[in-house]
């Protein structure tokens, strides 16, 4: 299940792809916010629909309540739709007087899908307190700290993992911290070994998704298409999937085929960028219906205070408003949080297109200090140097 594998708190915590609503917490238990059709056949509302039962037969005990919420939040990554995280927070909510080791990792996990790390963090060290074997709090800590840049405390959690004889927690967490610090290779396998121990297939999907983006990163296109198109045919929706997926579609000039694999999508925010960025390039009619529909939900975050989708904002700025200014300025906004490599190429690309170099300085010293073998932002980096000597010289 998602709240167990390293993944989903990559997923969830990094780049998560939120669809137009924001998540609400209906003002009472009793207050029905949507009422979703049990159709034959349908396995997902099945399961759901047991789960309710459950808690709604016992609402003090807490265990159903946390298989209902980690439900919830596995829907939230599948579907990219936060409404499931508002849901996974009411249930938490019930036991707040009374958390236990899962209810607080639940909690945190609420509070990183917000951006909320360091209530996140307090909650998952609170967790581990309680229960010093919790697998998920440690891999989810250990995601954090990836996505802030603390390597020596993500490995810290992945030796935590090993401990625990975790072999596919392990194998994620050391693959990806190996990814992160210039050992692309090394992760590479460190990944596949991890992928011969998955058993069931959201570990073996988000296994092929990583494994393709390390390709992608060390310049092996064959192979990263290779390890989306294993993960796409398991068959199970993931927002973060496609996303990568698109974007190594977008990166490789194939545009007709984001369109295809995207057109039932329109609902995440995050794929929906990547929709109408293939349609701009075709200069197909709805690249400009989908653009507005984005500026609307950017204007409707920014007016509840959600500021979590800047990296997204930065990039529709960038890639179809060409404000390179603003996109600049967005990116690093989020670069201060969120120092992934996806995070850092928006701040590079807006930092070219803007030709302001110096405003580059925090993600070319990540490069410099971290080592990430990525050929892409490398190549950006190199295509800075002309404007760096530039503007030492006088220019802009």
């Amino acid at each position: 299940m998602l709240a167990t594998r390293l993944g989903a708190a990559l997923v969830l915590g990094a780049c998560t792809m939120a669809a137009h609503a924001a998540p609400r917490t209906p003002v009472q238990d009793s207050e029905v916010i949507e009422r979703l059709q049990l159709r034959p056949g349908d396995a997902t509302a099945r399961e759901l629909s047991a789960l309710r039962a459950a808690v709604a037969s016992q609402p003090n005990n807490p265990e159903p309540a946390v298989a209902l919420a980690q439900r919830y939040f596995a829907l939230a990554a599948e579907r990219g739709d936060p409404r499931y995280v508002g849901y996974a927070d009411a249930l938490v909510n019930r036991f707040a007087t009374q958390m236990n080791a899962p209810l607080l990792m639940v909690r945190g996990m609420v509070r990183q899908y917000r951006h909320g790390f360091a209530e996140a963090l307090a909650d998952f060290e609170a967790a581990l307190k309680l229960d010093a074997d919790l697998a998920g709090a440690h891999a989810w800590r250990a995601a954090i700290y990836l996505v802030q840049a603390n390597y020596g405390a993500a490995a810290q959690e992945c030796t935590a993992l090993q401990r625990l004889q975790r072999p596919v927690l392990h194998g994620g967490c050391a693959g990806l911290t190996q990814a992160y610090t210039g050992q692309l290779g090394a992760a590479y396998k460190t990944l596949q070994l991890a992928l011969a121990s998955a058993q069931d297939e959201d570990q073996r999907l988000w296994l092929h998704t990583r494994l393709g983006e390390v390709a992608g990163w060390q310049g092996q296109t064959n192979l990263a298409e290779q390890h989306y198109r294993q993960a796409l045919a398991l068959g199970v929706d993931d927002g973060y999937l496609l996303a990568a997926w698109t974007d190594f579609l977008l990166d490789a000039g194939r545009p007709e085929q984001v369109i295809q694999q995207l057109a039932q999508w329109e609902s995440n925010d995050g794929l929906l960028l990547r929709l109408a960025e293939a349609e701009t390039l075709l200069k197909l009619p709805a690249a400009a219906a989908h653009t507005q529909t984005l500026a609307d939900r950017f204007a409707a975050a920014k007016l509840r205070g959600d500021t979590t989708h800047q990296a997204e904002k930065a990039r529709f700025y960038l890639r179809l408003r060409k404000d390179a200014k603003e996109a600049l300025r967005l990116a690093n906004e989020n670069y201060a949080v969120q120092k992934e490599p996806r995070d850092a190429r928006i701040v590079l690309e807006s930092a070219l297109a803007d030709r302001n170099p110096a405003a580059a300085a925090a993600v070319l010293e990540w490069l410099r200090t971290s080592g990430f073998e990525g050929t892409v932002l490398r190549a950006l980096a190199q295509q800075l140097q002309p404007q760096q000597t530039s503007t030492a010289g006088g220019g802009k």
